[in-house]
């Protein structure tokens, strides 16, 4: 068994998109409009589906926005240097929400950043 993808629910299809495949380097995998069910779905992530786990994005064409709840967490993505992700993610128009540093009770240097839709991303220093 392997995990295949985490489903996240977006208000605006081409916004997240444009967040996750410009700001944060993944790529487009595929695409499935369900007009009978009217939403669309959109693979995206840093490797084929065969060998990575990826993220979904699904787009129900008449929902604006979510409530993100109390009971989500993050997405967890590895970096080489976090600060350097952080100034590249803020000139792209992203938003960081906790700058790279130390994680609280520990050494390993993360750092946050949130996507169109409020779901947040940690950056994870990795060698």
């Amino acid at each position: 068994m392997r995990m295949l993808h985490t489903m996240l629910r977006v208000g605006n299809l081409e916004r997240s998109i444009k967040f996750y495949t410009e700001v944060l380097g993944m790529t487009e995998l595929r695409r499935a409009e369900y007009p009978d069910g009217k939403f669309t779905l959109v693979f995206i992530g840093y490797g084929d589906e065969t060998s990575n786990t990826v993220l979904e994005l699904t787009y129900n064409w008449d929902t604006e926005s979510y409530d993100l709840g109390n009971g989500y967490g993050h997405i967890a993505i590895g970096v080489a240097d976090a600060a350097a992700a952080c100034a590249k993610i803020k000139n792209l128009g992203g938003k960081v929400v906790r700058e790279a540093g130390p994680m609280m009770h520990g050494t390993e240097i993360i750092a946050f950043v949130e996507d169109p839709d409020g779901y947040k991303i940690e950056l994870i220093e990795r060698d």
